[in-house]
């Protein structure tokens, strides 16, 4: 499991001793860091990291006014030199609260949690999903993981290709990867996700399901493969 995570935090020296830190953990990847709040919510309303560690006084936008904002959040680990705001953190639900300065030790004590908590929700999601429930039109469709075999993305649309139709929906890729097991449906480009068990041929980069033929970007290549491995 690869835990991916960023950092907003306006100490630069702050930003630079995370990163050392967190290069050292091989399971946790460190995606983006920002030195203010208001420069990171487009990407924490675009993305899903896993993790936010975070830093509380900084101008503009404190970080629990970044909490109270962002209605979509990672788990959070708060990272600070002031302790009176940890009850107001906790209210927000955070997972962790380190006062600065710390070290690894601790730093990874926090990310462990996370990590059982990620493995649980796994290990649950794998032992009763087989099934998701997709809007299309005026209907709510229960659609049985085991038919669709790969998902294109068409301008405002996601065309979920199964085993005997094509269904379209209004949802995004990003809303899409959480309704699905990670271990099933990968993305494979920024216009399919595909459904491993139904792979037929990879051949020069392109993968080939029924009379499909599905190209693999550069971008999601390497994720590609790995799963493909495991």
């Amino acid at each position: 499991m690869t835990l991916t995570c960023i950092a907003i935090d306006d100490e630069p020296l702050a930003l630079a001793k995370l990163k050392a830190i967190i290069a050292q953990i091989p399971y946790v990847e460190l995606k983006e860091t920002f030195s203010n709040c208001i420069d990171a919510i487009p990407y924490l309303t675009a993305q899903s990291p896993d993790i936010l560690f975070l830093d509380i006084q900084m101008d503009h936008m404190t970080g629990i006014q970044l909490l109270e904002k962002v209605k979509v959040k990672p788990h959070v680990i708060i990272i600070s030199a002031f302790e009176q705001y940890a009850l107001k953190g906790y209210e927000l639900n955070l997972t962790d609260y380190i006062l600065k300065p710390y070290g690894i030790h601790r730093l990874i004590q926090a990310i462990e949690k996370i990590k059982q908590i990620k493995e649980a929700t796994d290990l649950e999601s794998k032992a009763v999903k087989d099934y998701i429930f997709i809007k299309t039109d005026y209907r709510i469709l229960k659609m049985n993981l085991q038919d669709i075999l790969y998902i294109e993305g068409m301008r405002d649309y996601l065309c979920l290709h199964t085993k005997s139709e094509k269904i379209l929906t209004h949802i995004t890729f990003r809303e899409l990867h959480e309704m699905l097991p990670a271990d099933q449906f990968i993305r494979v480009h920024k216009s399919y996700m595909v459904h491993l068990a139904f792979i037929e041929t990879i051949e020069k980069h392109r993968i080939y399901i029924q009379n499909a033929i599905i190209p693999i970007s550069h971008t999601y290549r390497e994720a590609f493969y790995k799963a493909i491995k495991a």
